[in-house]
């Protein structure tokens, strides 16, 4: 089916076209028609399958379709930075013969342009909830007109603990509106509170809903929790297809710790966690995407919302514990019905992760072996390893005290007249003799004197 038999607006398909666009994914097809109608909508469909633009085609269509107005009239929030970023470099892409003004609103950098931006008036704001929440309670941003909201990966902002926010942003959004939740999964705990946000909303679900993509070929590498690193290291110097990689770390102090030991093996790495600021997040993307690194090293932050043409495989370095997770960490490879390859290391104690996510997807992960890997090695010491940390301990030899600590450096002896170092001192007395009256036993205090004064 093409794009032209989805009822959209000729200026959106025209943009379409000239991003390359020919034919719509299965989600795209299902959805456009529905949002278009104008009814709520949920959906549901794998990671890379094109839910971004079946969501904003159809709502651009309609602003196209509606003519000029003041005001804002879309409303689309996500959980992340990037993700914003991201839809909204698909907004502009596709809106680029409408005059439609686009302002994103997310935390990390400063919020007075963001309010600028706003209170300046715009037709589509794209925003995170806790940063839209703050300006909204500034007066910065006006929501009367409003025609479509969106919640893109809304189980992953609920799960998030997004929901409070959420529920007070919509509180204030006028109740005649079109409401659209798209997400690759949906548990049935969250569906039950779409009811707060829609109203007779149709479910549009595309394949089972706990798969991940069927173009991922997914395979497993048991392997010790120290030797992990050796093992990544290992693939990426003798396997000349991971040209493209995305390396999932459970925490950030591990992901720059993984990128930091890639770096030494001679592998161009980037990091991107919550710990980097916004410009080194966008570096880091802008940099991977133009090929000036090979590996990404990431936490799940970058799980939604990456979406980068190309990457080869991703690899689960720590495996994630709830099954919905590697869903989305997979997901970034194999997108848009392309071929993809999902690596995932696990240890012993992650074992029940592994048998946890082979149930969710109702079928078995195929088991691998590296060639010429040696799996029983020890860890190999690291320089940082080596090193005593600060505040540790050292242990020292104690000298021995029949020797001097430096013979060169003797300690100086003092001068007859007893001003400095120089020649011998004069020869003590030996035996017994009387103590000068300075160094005599000094009668004891009556309390009277400071001393006295102390005691009492």
């Amino acid at each position: 089916m093409p794009f032209k038999a989805l009822g959209l607006d000729p200026l959106i398909l025209q943009a379409v076209q000239e991003a390359g666009y020919t034919e719509p994914t299965p989600i795209q097809a299902a959805a456009i028609p529905s949002v278009i109608a104008g009814g709520d909508v949920i959906g549901i469909a794998q990671t890379g399958t094109g839910k971004t633009a079946a969501f904003t085609l159809p709502i651009l269509s309609q602003l196209a379709k509606g003519g000029a107005k003041r005001g804002t009239r879309v409303l689309i929030i996500a959980p992340t930075r990037e993700l914003v970023v991201q839809i909204e470099e698909n907004v502009i892409a596709y809106a680029k013969h409408l005059p439609l003004k686009i302002a994103k609103v997310y935390g990390g950098v400063g919020e007075r342009p963001q309010m600028m931006a706003l209170k300046a008036g715009c037709d589509i704001v794209i925003a995170t909830p806790g940063r839209l929440l703050d300006l909204m309670r500034q007066g910065a941003a006006d929501f009367s007109k409003l025609e479509h909201l969106v919640l893109d990966e809304a189980d992953r902002m609920l799960d998030m603990g997004f929901l409070p926010d959420i529920r007070r942003v919509v509180q204030t959004l006028p109740k005649k509106r079109q409401t659209l939740l798209f997400s690759a999964t949906l548990s049935k705990e969250i569906e039950a509170l779409t009811s707060e946000f829609q109203k007779a909303p149709k479910t549009v679900q595309i394949g089972k809903r706990s798969n991940p993509a069927e173009t991922v070929t997914q395979v497993v590498y048991e392997v010790p929790r120290h030797l992990k690193l050796e093992l990544l290291k290992h693939l990426l110097l003798r396997d000349e297809e991971l040209q493209m990689v995305l390396v999932f770390s459970r925490t950030k102090h591990g992901a720059d710790k993984i990128a930091k030991r890639l770096e030494q093996s001679g592998v161009k790495c980037a990091t991107l966690h919550a710990n980097r600021s916004q410009n080194q997040r966008l570096r880091a993307l802008a940099d991977f995407k133009a090929w000036k690194v090979r590996v990404l090293v990431a936490t799940d932050i970058a799980a939604r919302g990456i979406d980068v043409d190309g990457i080869s495989h991703v690899v689960n370095f720590d495996f994630p514990p709830q099954p919905e997770d590697y869903v989305h960490r997979i997901g970034r490879t194999g997108r848009a019905q392309a071929i993809g390859d999902a690596i995932s290391f696990a240890c012993g104690e992650e074992m029940g992760s592994l048998k946890s996510l082979e149930r969710f997807i109702g079928r078995g992960l195929v088991r691998r072996r590296a060639d010429g890997f040696d799996y029983s090695a020890a860890a190999p010491a690291t320089p940082e390893e080596k090193r005593p940390e600060r505040g540790q301990n050292r242990s020292r030899e104690r000298p021995d005290p029949g020797k001097p600590r430096n013979p060169e450096h003797k300690k100086p002896q003092r001068r007859p007249d007893n001003r400095g170092s120089g020649g011998p001192s004069p020869a003590r007395p030996q035996g017994n003799r009387e103590k000068p009256a300075a160094e005599k036993a000094k009668p004891e205090s009556n309390g009277k004197g400071l001393m006295g004064w102390f005691r009492r």
